[in-house]
């Protein structure tokens, strides 16, 4: 009967709101300030972290570009008894025969409507690079998300510090591979 009272009592004193310390543990019992300055380091930590999180996903966000920009650049080997690519495009009921006029120079192009991305195949060259990437921002995103669950007032708006100054710094990076 007494363990069960133990439990309750520790239950009942724990708090679901945020709370102002300067002594919260930071992801250990080893990482806890004793001092304002400790506490003030860790908060400049946690802006830090936010805003290299905030870097992070904008490098993302640019090497997803420059990979899908290769992949269109890419040249591919024409096989034998198969059709050239500019035959199958004539042959596509979406394909169009246009000219185009530019500065009175004309050209006869075919404008091909494309039905869907597709799948890009898997490469050596950029998938374990992609994986890498995402892990390490699932990794700092999670040590992120742990400061925030210790309800310290002070290590969450250093968070949203961060954010806000990683968006600002990067944030246009971000735009077309926002989560």
């Amino acid at each position: 009967m007494s363990t069960m009272t133990n439990t309750t009592t520790s239950m009942s004193m724990l708090s679901m709101g945020f709370f102002i310390s300067t002594t919260t543990p930071l992801y250990s019992a080893t990482w806890s300030p004793t001092s304002a300055g400790q506490y003030a380091a860790t908060c400049i930590f946690l802006v830090i972290l936010a805003t290299i999180f905030r870097g992070l996903l904008a490098m993302k966000a640019w090497k997803e570009t420059a990979w899908l920009d290769a992949e269109f650049n890419r040249r591919y080997v024409t096989v034998a008894g198969k059709l050239p690519k500019s035959e199958r495009i004539a042959s596509d009921s979406d394909s169009k025969r246009m000219i185009l006029t530019e500065n009175g120079v004309e050209e006869d192009v075919m404008v091909v409507k494309k039905r869907s991305m597709g799948i890009r195949p898997w490469r050596i060259t950029t998938d374990p690079l992609r994986a890498a990437m995402d892990t390490v921002i699932a990794g700092v995103g999670y040590l992120l998300m742990l400061a925030v669950m210790t309800m310290n007032v002070g290590y969450f708006l250093s968070i949203l510090a961060g954010t806000f100054l990683g968006s600002l710094a990067l944030g246009r990076y971000v735009i077309a591979f926002e989560h």
